[in-house]
C-alpha cells in the first residue's frame, strides 16, 4: 500500500475537524486545547485533574470513512514531554468503544509506529473481549492522556500517516 497522509500540520492547517473532549463530559475539571503553534505544528496541551472523578484529556480528529484493508500501521511524527499517551481509532464515530495503543513520548522528535494489529478494544479505560482492530473502516483518530494522576502535558504533532 502506498503511504496515505491522513493529516499534516502546517501554518495553514485547518483544525475544524479536530475537537477537544475532556473529562468535563463526566463532571471532571481537566482542561486542554489544540492549536497550530508558531512552528506550524499541532500543539495539544493542558492539565489533567483527578478532581470530581476526572482524569483525562483528548483531542479527536474525524473525517469521511476510509478503508485500511491493505495497511499495516499508522506512523505518527511527534514530540512529547515524557508522558504516556494513547493513540485511539474508531471504525465509526457512533461506536462507544475505541481501539487503543499506548505509547511513551520523549522530548525529542520521534516517529511512533502503531501496528494496526496491536490496536485493542477498550471503553472508558476497560479492555473489552472483542477482536482487535481490523482496519476495514476508519472514521476517527484520537490522542488521549489519562494516566490516573494529576499532570500537565504537551504533545506536538507534525503528521499522521497510514502505511
Amino acid at each position: 500500500m502506498k503511504p496515505l497522509l491522513l493529516f499534516h500540520f502546517d501554518h495553514s492547517c485547518d483544525l475544524s475537524q479536530w475537537r477537544i473532549v475532556n473529562d468535563s463530559v463526566m463532571g471532571g475539571i481537566s482542561s486542554s486545547f489544540i492549536i497550530c503553534n508558531t512552528d506550524g505544528k499541532g500543539l495539544f496541551n493542558g492539565t489533567v485533574s483527578l478532581e470530581n472523578n476526572g482524569g483525562f484529556c483528548a483531542v479527536k480528529y474525524t473525517f469521511d470513512s476510509l478503508s485500511l484493508q491493505d495497511a499495516k500501521s499508522f506512523s505518527v511524527r511527534l514530540k512529547g514531554d515524557g508522558n504516556v499517551f494513547q493513540f485511539r481509532v474508531k471504525n465509526k464515530i457512533s461506536e462507544a468503544h475505541s481501539y487503543v495503543f499506548a505509547f511513551e513520548t520523549t522530548t525529542d522528535w520521534q516517529t511512533i509506529n502503531v501496528p494496526i494489529s496491536e490496536l485493542k478494544p477498550a471503553f472508558r479505560g476497560q479492555k473489552l473481549n472483542l477482536p482487535a482492530y481490523d482496519g476495514k473502516q476508519l472514521q476517527e483518530i484520537t490522542f488521549l492522556i489519562g494516566n490516573k494522576k494529576n499532570e500537565t502535558f504537551e504533545l506536538v504533532i507534525e503528521s499522521i500517516s497510514i502505511i
